[in-house]
This record gives structure tokens, C-alpha cells and sequence, in this order.
């Protein structure tokens, strides 16, 4: 698709969906500040001191059909660390991380819980990048690949799962791994993945964490409460003087937006890169900036220290309203010339994951009239559909994902077709209305804390980890130890 085109559908569609410069955070396991701030050649360098070997598999293009344009190949980027392997031998377990919607290389650079835990395990460690991202681009670029509906259609959950199965049957040959248990992990999007594995692999995957995993945010599977509710009852629960600050903000920048030159006072007050052309830009800004740092919600940058900022008014200075909300946007990201709120500059991440909202991924994420601190304005979804319609030339398919992965009473799916996941989910996530929080079988195993945020069980280990965190992980890590523990003696009977 033009450049041009997927900024209108941005700016267009995505105040109702997930995406950058959308009103809620994507999803994805790491804040956007975490995941594009590294040096390509030295985090490479810092692969291979670390063990970590890159590997590229000729992956086949459709799984599903077989025509002669299906059997077309593409290289996909994996990554195998055997460090701490105890080797086939032994049948000792592997431990993959099944990618989402970012690159490869940000993942292995913050992602904790293969590296913290292979050692325990005595584990080989698989990190795998999902097709239409990062280095894994079908037709032999990103410019081709995310060109249109025609190449994009290959870009789905269910060939990405194929393709895992490929990759994860390769590796146990190669490694001579013909019995060692797979644990598969994901978070948000891969948490979803990484379920829906473990239902249509089961002869592959041992088990599953699913971290943070919103399966249950569909057409079909409505929460009771949405994603901005838990926005706001963060916000609120953190400063009731900041949330109520922020929900006065919006008819603030309409009243001067008003003005004959409202947009110009505006810019001039929260310094776009590029002037504003109306308040849409803005308010999609500041919301994902509350979106974010409700959804992450770490030091530094955590809502107390975001409404701290807003909470205090600057220095020496007479500040109005709009002064204040501007000192969170500081707070959050840094004191800087200006700021980028015009979807400009499109990376393929966000490229290839506005084809998946737009197609099967179809959240329907809106601002409700309950309880909230931003200006309502639901979810439409025959809005929704118009615009992906004019952009792409097909129409989403809203209850695809429960049809194909059976998710329209979970608890009954899950216990009579699942066993052995864990739905792990911190409770300050606003994703976390979307997931599995109840235990559903005592192999289907719901973990929530209270005060977790998005995919936080998953990330590298801290020595300022809270206990309840230490404690979530040693759960997690005790639980998988039993998957495996009655896995090793079936596979004693039987031999």
C-alpha cells in the first residue's frame, strides 16, 4: 500500500483500534520506548557472545492451499541458544518463544524468561520471528510484502502457527530432540499465539505461557468492561486530582481548537513535529500516552510519576491546564525539540500489523460512555469496516478468530480440547479484560496479580523485582516443572 494511503487509514481508522499513534498501546510484549532504541550491529555482536546463533529456515508461503503459487518459499529468521542444553540425549526440554508483531532483534534483547529460566530447565532456547516482520518478509522485501491485500493475505495467525510447527519440527531433528517436551511463550499477541498452539499442536507443544494474552477481546467475547475503563481506574486509583485534570483537558483543547487560530496556539503550546491540522492528531497522541504508561506502568515511566508531573505545575511560571497535561508529555517522553504525532514515518511493524487489525485481528476497542476519563466514542464497527474496505479492498472478518480458534465459551473449549497453559495476567493491564483470569481445569491455570502490568512476568529479571513478581515467576516455573516432570514418565512407560 502507498505511503500516502496508510497514514489516511491511520489516522482514519485507528481511533478506534490498536496500533501506533493510536489511542491505545499496541500489542506487543515491550513499550515502543523499549523496542526501537537499539544499535542493529552491536546487539548482533552481543548475540553471538551470548551463545545465540541465527538461523534462517525455507519456510513454505501457504500452508493451506495447494496451488502452484503456494509452494513458494521465503526465508524466516530463528535464533537457538543451547547454552544450557542438557541435549536430545536426555530429552531435556525446549523452550521457544514464538514471535509477534515486532522484529526478532528487540525481542531477544529485553525478553527474560527463556534466558532467566534455561538454566533451571537445562534448556535449548528458540526464539522465532513472525512471517511479515523484521527480517521474515515473504517476496523478497518489506516494499513487496507489505504492498497490498494480494501479497499481505498471506500474513495471518494461522500460517504463522504452520509456520512455527515447520520450525519447531526442524530444530528437534537437527538437534536430535525427537522427544524433548516443547514449552511454547508468548506475550499479548504471542500469548495468543502461544495458546492457540498448544490447541492446534498439541503433538508438538508440551505447554504453553501465555503472558497477557487479550484472547477473549473479540466480537464474540465481549469483556463487561473495556480497555479504558482500566485506563482510567489506574489513573483515578493513582490521583484522583491527575485523572480528573486529564478529563478536563479534552474540552480545554476543543475550546481553543475553536479559536480562529486554535490550531497555532496549539502547536505552539505542545510542539508537533510538524503543526497540527486538527485535534484528532493531538488527542490520539495523549491517549496513547496514557495508554502506554497504564499498560506498562514501570519506573520510569509509571502514571504516579506521569501524574506527578502533571500534578505539579512548572516552576516560576503561571501554568494553565493544558501547560500541565503538556509537563506529562514531557514526563514521558523527555524534554525534546518536538514531538512526533503525525503518522509521518510508518515502520513495516506497524505496516504489517494495521493489515492484521484490519483483516482478523479486529478488537473492538472504543472509548465507552462508562466511567472514563477521555471523551466518548465507542467502537463502530460499520465505520470500521468502510474505511478497511476502501484501503485494502476486503472487509474484516470480526468473528474469524473465534470461529477458527473456539473461543466462544472458553471455559468449555478449554477443558474439554486444552491442557497444560498458563494464562498469566497483572491486573493494571487493560488488556487484562480480555483474557482467561479464572482457572478453567487444573491444567488450564489462570495466575493474576494485582498490581502486574502488561507482560511483565516475561521480561528480563530485576534485583528491584517486587516479591509478588518473584513469586508469580517461581509459580510459573514450578507449574511447567510438573508438565514436564509427568511428561518424562510417560515417556519412560512407554519405551
Amino acid at each position: 500500500m502507498p505511503l500516502p494511503s496508510i497514514i489516511l487509514l491511520l489516522l482514519v481508522i485507528f481511533s478506534t483500534i490498536s496500533c501506533t499513534h493510536s489511542k491505545e498501546a499496541r500489542l506487543s510484549v515491550f513499550p515502543k520506548k523499549l523496542r526501537y532504541t537499539f544499535d542493529g550491529e552491536k546487539l548482533h555482536d552481543n548475540f553471538a557472545d551470548l551463545g545465540i546463533e541465527i538461523f534462517f529456515f525455507e519456510q513454505t508461503l501457504d500452508h493451506f492451499t495447494y496451488t502452484p503459487g503456494s509452494y513458494k518459499k521465503f526465508r524466516q529468521r530463528y535464533a537457538v541458544n543451547s547454552k544450557y542444553w542438557e541435549g536430545g540425549k536426555s530429552n531435556a526440554p525446549i523452550l521457544a518463544y514464538l514471535g509477534a508483531e515486532s522484529s526478532m532483534d528487540s525481542e531477544l534483547s529485553v525478553l527474560g524468561f527463556l534466558k532467566d529460566n534455561a538454566p533451571h530447565f537445562k534448556a535449548l532456547m528458540v526464539y522465532i520471528e513472525h512471517r511479515f516482520y523484521g527480517e521474515t518478509m515473504p517476496f523478497g522485501s518489506a516494499d513487496e510484502a507489505l504492498k497490498n491485500a494480494k501479497t499481505l493475505g498471506y500474513l495471518n495467525a494461522a500460517q504463522a502457527l504452520a509456520d512455527y510447527a515447520g520450525i519447531l519440527l526442524h530444530i528437534k531433528e537437527a538437534y536430535s530432540a525427537k522427544h524433548s517436551p516443547v514449552i511454547v511463550i508468548g506475550g499479548s499477541y504471542g500469548g495468543m499465539l502461544a495458546a492457540w498452539f498448544k490447541l492446534k499442536y498439541p503433538h508438538i507443544a508440551l505447554g504453553a505461557l501465555a503472558s497477557s494474552a487479550p484472547l477473549l477481546y473479540f466480537e464474540d467475547t465481549l469483556p463487561k468492561h473495556g480497555y479504558f475503563y482500566i485506563v482510567t481506574k489506574v489513573f483515578k486509583e493513582t490521583s484522583q486530582k491527575c485523572h480528573n485534570k486529564i478529563r478536563k483537558s479534552w474540552d480545554e483543547i476543543d475550546r481553543i481548537a475553536a479559536k480562529p487560530n486554535g490550531l497555532s496556539i496549539l502547536s505552539k503550546k505542545f510542539k508537533p513535529c510538524n503543526p497540527l491540522n486538527d485535534t484528532i492528531e493531538l488527542k490520539n497522541y495523549l491517549s496513547n500516552i496514557y495508554a502506554v504508561t497504564a499498560q506498562y506502568n514501570n519506573n520510569p515511566s509509571s502514571v504516579a510519576s506521569l501524574c506527578e508531573a502533571i500534578n505539579t505545575s512548572p516552576p516560576n511560571t503561571k501554568s494553565d491546564l493544558l501547560d500541565q497535561i503538556f509537563a506529562g508529555v514531557v514526563a514521558s517522553s523527555g524534554n525534546i525539540s518536538c514531538y512526533g504525532m503525525s503518522s509521518d514515518q510508518i515502520t513495516n511493524d506497524v505496516r504489517a500489523w494495521t493489515w492484521q487489525s484490519c483483516s482478523e485481528m479486529v478488537m473492538p476497542i472504543g472509548y465507552e460512555k462508562e466511567d472514563t476519563m477521555f471523551q466518548p466514542k465507542p467502537f463502530n464497527m460499520s465505520n470500521f469496516t468502510k474505511n478497511c474496505e476502501s484501503h485494502y479492498g476486503v472487509s474484516p472478518r470480526p468473528h474469524w478468530v473465534t470461529t477458527y480458534f473456539g473461543s466462544q465459551d472458553v471455559k468449555l473449549i478449554f477443558r474439554r480440547f486444552g491442557n497444560n497453559i498458563i494464562f498469566s495476567n497483572g491486573l493494571l493491564d487493560p488488556y487484562s479484560v480480555g483474557g482467561v483470569l479464572e482457572d478453567i481445569s487444573d491444567t488450564v491455570v489462570a495466575i493474576t496479580t494485582r498490581d502486574g502490568s502488561h507482560c511483565q512476568d516475561i521480561v528480563l529479571k530485576s534485583k528491584d523485582d517486587p516479591e509478588w513478581l518473584v513469586m508469580q515467576r517461581e509459580k510459573e516455573v514450578k507449574i511447567i516443572d510438573s508438565w514436564i516432570s509427568t511428561y518424562q514418565k510417560d515417556l519412560n512407560i512407554s519405551s
